[in-house]
């Protein structure tokens, strides 16, 4: 095997209110920030609490909220321009993927004098960053731990992945009061979104003992709040327990890698603007059928993790009735099952193949695959 390296950054502090030491957090490293913020925090009624911590500190800050585009490289470069008009310090990146994603390549771009788009089509910064503080108010966040982000590219709406500095993230503060707002729809495909996740960094050829460790703790924790307990002694709240879950699994996903449902997502999230969590779910089942033909040693254990199957099953029972958990999962919340429902056409689909098949993700996959082998794959959730 391979050395196994681990760097403990960025720092990550999960916990109810802990929003509300942000301002203390912040100040070793500034006292000037911009913040990104997705609108939704505004409707929510929490974006002042959020912002309020910094005035009590007299750390100065100004918003920026224009992320209806997502994180293309149009909305990158508004936001990159206006952090350096403003000379701010850091960058507090406040939302779902949309804002930490932004937040993230304003940091890592800060001091850059190229072009945007020279590091879209593969430069690699050469300067410092400036301290990037990410607030996720999703379960899953696994970009905040690696040295890649991916966004969208404006002048092709194709999906690509910057390189960034390994330092760029400060710190990851993790609230699960900011998740309350999440609708039973959100958390149902987010839960399955951060199954996908972990079989899929399970499953890599990536995959090593840390990585591993962090999966199985996450899916048990996950199993609790989509299950309940099998005894009285968890009384952890959902929202904590589902925050614990994904960031453990990001984590997991940042040490081992992301898969074909987590890449195929992201290339029809920038082409198409399709949601990835739904993505995600949908192509889960046929992901883990497949797999099944190769890898049921480790999905029988995925399955008694979920405790979706007996301990006593036989593999091929408990890798169905790992299949079958999924699929009644996403019947339960009324989840479409194939992507056609999602309004995508297999020509729509082809090109997203032809987006991601040399994406680096793709030599990490559980089995080599080709571009006739994604489409193959992706007709089967069509």
């Amino acid at each position: 095997m391979s050395d196994f390296i681990f760097r403990i950054s960025p720092n990550i502090v999960l916990g109810p209110y802990t929003i509300s030491r942000l301002g203390q957090q912040v100040k070793e490293w500034g006292s000037r920030y911009m913040v990104i913020m997705d609108p939704f925090l505004n409707e929510a009624k929490l974006a002042e609490k959020i912002l309020q911590s910094l005035i009590d500190r007299k750390i100065e800050s100004f918003v920026f909220a224009e992320l209806a585009e997502g994180s293309t490289t149009k909305v990158i470069e508004r936001a990159l321009r206006l952090a350096k008009e403003g000379h701010v310090h850091g960058i507090i990146a406040v939302g779902g993927a949309k804002a930490i994603h932004i937040g993230r390549a304003v940091s890592a771009l800060y001091y850059e004098t190229h072009n945007l788009y020279d590091f879209v089509d593969g430069a690699v910064p050469t300067t410092a960053a400036i301290p990037c503080i990410c607030i996720p108010t999703t379960f899953r966040f696994p970009h905040c731990f690696t040295s890649t982000i991916p966004v969208i590219d404006a002048r092709s709406n194709q999906l690509k992945i910057l390189k960034v500095q390994n330092t760029l993230c400060k710190l990851i503060l993790v609230d699960p009061n900011l998740m309350l707002s999440l609708t039973e729809n959100q958390k149902a495909t987010l839960s399955l979104e951060m199954i996908s996740m972990a079989s899929e960094a399970y499953l890599s050829q990536k995959a090593n003992f840390f990585s591993d460790m962090l999966v199985e703790k996450g899916l048990e924790i996950l199993s609790y709040a989509l299950d309940g307990s099998p005894s009285l002694e968890i009384s952890t709240p959902e929202e904590v327990l589902l925050s614990q879950a994904g960031c453990m699994i990001s984590l997991a996903c940042a040490t081992s890698s992301l898969g074909i449902e987590s890449l195929l997502a992201m290339g029809i999230y920038a082409r198409y603007h399709k949601s990835k969590s739904l993505v995600s779910s949908i192509l889960l089942p046929y992901a883990l059928e497949d797999t099944a033909k190769f890898k049921a040693a480790k999905l029988v254990k995925i399955a008694k993790l979920l405790r979706s199957c007996p301990e006593d099953s036989s593999e091929e029972d408990a890798v169905k009735s790992l299949i079958e958990y999924v699929r009644q999962k996403i019947a339960k919340y009324s989840l479409p099952t194939r992507l056609k429902d999602l309004q995508l056409t297999v020509e729509n689909l082809s090109l997203v193949i032809e987006d991601v098949g040399t994406n680096d993700i793709m030599n990490s996959l559980p089995r080599s695959m080709t571009s006739d082998d994604l489409f193959s794959f992706i007709k089967l959730a069509y």
